[in-house]
């Protein structure tokens, strides 16, 4: 399962939230952020959660359960909260949540989107490389576990189930 060798990791190592304000550069025809600019941030974020549970380079592979749950507008500004969820040999799951509030106004944050994204750790030579396995530490924590677990099950089926059909019409 697992590189023995590899120290586990509690998702508190490797935690980030990265903040930033909206202005009218961001905007879509609608005059609200666009969907585009959410899910980049998202990725991003992602893509160095991973890397630091990883100690090194990690990929996208996957970006499912996605939801835009609010509209965001110039001038909010956006909190990006992403965690590791779940580590295999060489890919990990993280979950990232998305809030905003205003720039200038003390008022709780809305929560605007939320996504569990796959990522696997690269070598040089762009090849999957072992991560260090997940040592959840608090409940909260062992149920996203858990439920990463249940979306890995999920996902994989769906991927087998495209591949079996890919030749029918």
């Amino acid at each position: 399962m697992h590189d023995t060798t590899i120290t586990g990791r509690p998702p508190s190592a490797s935690h980030l939230t990265l903040s930033q304000i909206m202005d009218q550069h961001h905007t879509n025809l609608m005059g609200t952020v666009h969907g585009g600019r959410i899910l980049n941030l998202i990725d991003s974020v992602a893509g160095v959660v991973a890397a630091r549970h990883s100690d090194g380079p990690a990929v996208t592979a996957a970006i499912d359960e996605t939801a835009f749950l609010r509209a965001v507008r110039v001038g909010d500004v956006v909190h990006v909260d992403a965690r590791i969820t779940w580590a295999g040999r060489s890919s990990m799951e993280v979950a990232v949540k998305v809030t905003a509030d205003r720039w200038d106004r003390a008022v709780p944050p809305t929560d605007v989107a939320t996504a569990h994204l796959v990522m696997v750790a690269i070598d040089d030579d762009g090849q999957p490389r072992p991560v260090p396995p997940l040592l959840p530490e608090t409940d909260g924590d062992r149920r996203r576990y858990r439920e990463a677990r249940i979306r890995r099950e999920h996902r994989l089926a769906l991927r087998q189930a495209l591949l079996d059909g890919a030749g029918e019409g």
